[in-house]
């Protein structure tokens, strides 16, 4: 597509280069997050590199990650679910944005909008009650006349099939453990998403990157590490086209018309 390249960085992190700008998305950049092991190849620090804007989907660790955020540096500009800016700048980040559901920012040529997003809202999840507590969201990024759906972590909602037109969609069809809790898609649920949202070309994320040291080696993880995408690309195909790509590489959107 003109004037868009993509990336898929692993997990939820996806580099975004439009209208003139680097985006990263949810950045897990290291081999390490909290209990959870980078079971693919490591990244490149060029994968990273000249990233202006991070958007953050919602507080758990494994999408707010502070120790990949300290390797983009200070400087970087990073948008948060409303109500969680002032715990980021304590910890150091200067330029930070908050956006709700239904507002947006103008960075450069691009307009960011936070949409709603169905799933847990504290960083801690919902056992505990102490830290920060800010609603999940996704984000259309708009640049000319494309348009990217970055849905974050969320499950199936009705708020799906209100969103403007799509070029590219980002949908999570997995996660990093044996089951899934509430508040995500599974590659049929996110099938029903595309129904939802129509969009031109669909990219799964969310599978196949991180994992529990130990499980990875089990015959059941090595399939959910490398079947949900595949999966979700047979139940989605009479919605969207589907580009299923490996974590680290590049999203062959060049072969995509329109």
């Amino acid at each position: 597509m003109d004037g868009l390249g993509m990336r898929f960085l692993g997990h939820s992190t996806v580099r975004l280069e439009t209208a003139g700008r680097v985006v990263l998305t949810d950045p897990v950049l290291t081999p390490k997050v909290g209990g959870l092991k980078r079971v693919v190849p490591p990244l490149p620090p060029e994968s990273w590199a000249g990233t202006e804007l991070v958007l953050i989907s919602h507080l758990h660790g494994d999408h707010l990650h502070l120790p990949s955020l300290r390797m983009l540096g200070p400087d970087v500009r990073i948008v948060v679910p409303r109500g969680a800016g002032d715990w980021l700048r304590r910890r150091g980040f200067r330029r930070v944005d908050e956006l709700g559901a239904g507002e947006r920012l103008e960075d450069g040529e691009l307009t960011v909008t936070a949409v709603h997003a169905d799933h847990a809202a504290h960083r801690w999840g919902p056992r505990f009650t102490h830290g920060p507590h800010a609603p999940a969201v996704g984000h259309v990024v708009e640049s000319g006349a494309r348009r990217v759906y970055v849905a974050g972590d969320t499950d199936l909602h009705q708020g799906m099939g209100e969103l403007p037109p799509i070029d590219v969609a980002l949908l999570p069809v997995w996660g990093w453990g044996p089951s899934l809790g509430p508040g995500h898609l599974d590659p049929e649920r996110a099938a029903e998403a595309t129904g939802l949202i129509k969009p031109g070309v669909t990219v799964p994320v969310h599978w196949g990157t991180l994992a529990v040291p130990g499980l990875a080696r089990t015959s059941k993880m090595r399939r959910l590490l490398a079947e949900p995408p595949r999966r979700f690309a047979d139940a989605a195909a009479a919605h969207t086209e589907v580009l299923v790509t490996r974590p680290g590489a590049r999203v062959e959107l060049a072969e995509v018309t329109g």
